[in-house]
């Protein structure tokens, strides 16, 4: 359990994982790359508020900063909309206004805060992937002979995320249970949420997925892809 206070990374710190887990963080992250926790991503692509009938994709461009399991913010600009989406140990939201005076979305609560939580986990394991190291709050169990899950735990919430790799340790998608209520009833409630990773590129010893294709009902007949982002900048703040 000593990942937290290493200061680059080591095989030896995750050789205690099943071997899927191990092949994922040695493709990520390079052998004596420095253990950064927090990233910021800047991306640009298209964003859906429609359906799967109608997409209506519209082009967006945000930018994230991911310190999990603590937090996320996501600020955006979106067809003359902007605010921001976001996740704190003791609050989340959900503000976006209409060319900045028109109120549209202001979303919060302990529903949001932990569907928000689960966003949150499966950002940071394929952006943020020293965050997903071993630790207090994060482990990992084997799934299958290129899968693995990990468990991370902060606050109230528990999250559990799939992760799907190649034979060298690509992450290629991702898959969780999420707490929502993106459905017809518009009831909360567990259901698949997941995305497709690609376009791996090298950020400062990290290798991470600059295009990530993502939507609610994963891998069934009524999944749909209304978030379709494209990696144009990471960067690793100072503590």
């Amino acid at each position: 359990m000593g990942a937290p206070d290493a200061a680059s990374y080591d095989p030896k710190l995750v050789a205690a994982l099943p071997e899927p887990a191990q092949r994922f963080f040695n493709f990520t992250i390079e052998e004596g790359t420095r253990l950064r926790r927090v990233v910021e991503i800047e991306m640009e692509g298209e964003l859906s508020l429609g359906s799967k009938a109608k997409p209506n994709y519209r082009p967006m461009r945000a930018r994230q900063l991911i310190a999990a399991p603590y937090g996320f913010v996501w600020s955006l600009k979106w067809n003359g909309v902007s605010g921001s989406d976001g996740a704190l140990p003791d609050t989340s939201w959900t503000r976006f206004w209409l060319f900045n005076l028109v109120p549209l979305v202001h979303a919060g609560g302990d529903d949001h805060r932990r569907s928000s939580f689960g966003r949150l986990i499966a950002d940071g394991l394929f952006w943020s992937p020293a965050s997903m190291l071993p630790s207090g709050h994060v482990s990992w169990e084997k799934l299958g002979r290129d899968s693995a899950r990990v468990v991370a735990a902060y606050g109230d919430f528990r999250q559990a995320v799939d992760l799907h790799l190649d034979r060298d340790g690509r992450p290629l998608r991702v898959i969780f249970q999420r707490w929502s209520n993106e459905n017809p009833e518009r009831i909360h409630r567990l259901q698949p949420f997941g995305g497709d990773l690609s376009d791996f590129k090298s950020f400062e010893g990290y290798h991470l997925p600059t295009t990530v294709i993502a939507g609610n009902q994963f891998g069934t007949e009524d999944y749909f892809p209304f978030f379709k982002a494209k990696v144009i900048g990471v960067r690793f703040p100072e503590p």
